[in-house]
């Protein structure tokens, strides 16, 4: 009898297409990516508030363009004073192996924010080719053509 061959990606095999379904319609509740974040906020109403989760010097070095600073510790005390609870929040911090922003929704879900992760943080933000404010104002740097499309600002998946 032929031995069959299992794939090391389907060891564990798929999930039946309804509970999949589930479950890739919750992960879009709870994160968008920076590409889509950029095309809200570049609408001019993007619906949400942006939140820059990171410390003080991080924030100095650069961030996006009308975030709003409120370091994740920060989050409980000042959360009220500056944000509308009514109003979305996406929350960023460095990048992918941070979880930063994750920290800052959760510090946002407590207080009654509905909220998401601005997934790939401010990495991905600049490997796209972003705008980024810091100390010399706001600069764009080339979008890595290893991680965005070369010559459009989406990759019209």
């Amino acid at each position: 009898m032929p031995k069959i061959r299992i794939s090391a990606a389907l060891r564990v095999p798929p999930m039946a297409p309804g509970e999949a379904a589930a479950f890739f319609a919750a992960r879009l509740a709870f994160q968008a990516d920076v590409s889509d974040v950029h095309a809200s906020l570049e609408s001019g109403d993007p619906g949400f508030v942006l939140i820059d989760a990171r410390g003080d010097d991080a924030w100095v070095q650069g961030h996006v363009p009308g975030a709003v600073h409120m370091p994740t510790a920060q989050i409980p005390e000042r959360a009220a004073t500056l944000l509308d609870a009514a109003v979305p929040v996406i929350a960023y911090c460095w990048g992918p192996g941070c979880d930063g922003a994750t920290r800052a929704a959760l510090a946002f879900t407590r207080l009654g924010y509905h909220v998401k992760e601005m997934i790939g943080g401010i990495e991905y933000w600049i490997r796209e080719g972003f705008p980024v404010e810091g100390p010399n104002g706001v600069v764009r740097r080339a979008a890595d053509p290893l991680t965005a499309p070369v010559g459009s600002a989406h990759c019209a998946c």
